[in-house]
């Protein structure tokens, strides 16, 4: 029996007991990350909303096996940001647009009612050309089962294990309009924690299974949009959907658990406030880098230096994978190979960069460690 074929459903148990230490844990994170944050000033906030939001935007989609283009992302989000892009400006795509706005209008305007038409619009930007792949979708509309039950699959085509089947397409409009009302609701009887509020939106979410595709984005992105509901605040300074992402085999597994059976909840309540706190645990390594980042630029202040070496070393700064080269400081920059050289070696000479010991095409630079 899959959870919505319960008599009771959709009213959703769990022990309250089990979940007071991990929730009281998180909620703890929660307010000493914020608290942090509020005190490093607007230009820093944005720097981290900006990060984390790409984050949010790329790993949410690699959990469904999208893999987003990080340059169109970061570029498409800093211009509905309003911000400056250093990176090289790149052209974006409808799809990865679709994604980014939908986030954004989440986080932004996390105050405004949920709808059945502000779904739709959401659906329609993450599915811009009425494709999922290579084959067409109903984009910006409930599914319908015209072609047979929506399934959740894995396996090799003749050999597949459903994990999933969602309710019938003839139960969405009223499936959704009890569970808009609720998501809406602002003062539930008896009162909900926002953070379980978050956790059951995403099961509850995913069980109605409302669209052909891009269900689990848009799960994440009300889980989102609750959080920052909690927050009171547009700024997003961890990404869930990144530690999700890691997570990934483990949140499908106790996903399709949740699914089936009764509407007892507890292990996936705890899973996610878990989930939560290990996404703030590592948003407090990302926002030292980001503390790093705003220091080491304090000290470059009376540098002279030109907007390749910026951008570059701003690429350092973020996590640049791999050996810097001069090749690949060429062919990131544009500029020739000899221009590249004096870039470097200009570097090196203030003290920015070091240079490997080795010689050669083994030779490559990296930040000096201060």
């Amino acid at each position: 029996m899959y959870i919505y074929e319960n008599p009771q459903w959709p009213v959703f148990t769990w022990n309250t007991k089990e979940l007071l230490e991990p929730l009281t844990a998180v909620r703890h994170q929660q307010g000493r990350l914020l608290g942090r944050m509020q005190s490093i000033g607007f230009p820093l906030q944005q720097e981290a909303t900006f990060t984390f939001l790409t984050q949010e935007v790329i790993k949410s989609s690699e959990i469904e096996g999208e893999f987003l283009d990080e340059a169109e992302v970061r570029s498409s989000l800093a211009r509905h940001l309003g911000l400056e892009y250093g990176g090289q400006v790149v052209e974006v795509g409808r799809n990865v647009e679709g994604v980014v706005e939908m986030r954004l209008d989440a986080v932004q305007h996390f105050k405004d009612p949920l709808t059945q038409s502000r779904l739709f619009d959401w659906h329609a930007g993450l599915f811009p050309t009425g494709r999922s792949g290579i084959r067409k979708i109903r984009v910006g509309q409930w599914r319908d089962d015209a072609t047979g039950p929506m399934e959740v699959l894995s396996g090799a085509m003749g050999k597949e294990k459903i994990h999933f089947r969602a309710p019938p397409a003839s139960q969405l409009e009223q499936e959704m309009a009890r569970f808009l009302q609720w998501f809406n609701e602002e003062k539930l009887s008896p009162p909900l924690d926002p953070i379980l509020k978050a956790a059951l939106a995403h099961l509850w979410f995913l069980t109605i299974h409302p669209f052909e595709d891009g269900n689990g984005r848009i799960a994440r992105t009300l889980s989102d949009m609750v959080l920052a509901r909690s927050e009171g605040t547009v700024q997003r300074f961890y990404s869930l959907s990144a530690q999700i992402r890691l997570d990934r085999k483990e949140y499908y597994q106790v996903l399709e658990a949740a699914q089936k059976g009764g509407l007892e909840v507890t292990p996936w309540l705890v899973w996610l406030i878990r989930c939560l706190g290990r996404a703030m645990e590592a948003a407090q390594v990302t926002t030292e880098k980001i503390l790093y980042k705003a220091q080491f630029w304090q000290t470059m202040a009376t540098m002279s230096l030109h907007q390749r070496q910026r951008d570059m070393l701003n690429r350092l700064l973020d996590g640049f994978t791999g050996a810097l080269t001069s090749s690949k400081w060429a062919q990131l920059t544009k500029c020739s190979q000899d221009t590249a050289l004096r870039d470097l070696r200009d570097l090196v000479e203030k003290g920015i960069l070091v240079q490997s010991p080795a010689g050669g095409r083994s030779t490559h630079y990296s930040l000096r460690k201060s």
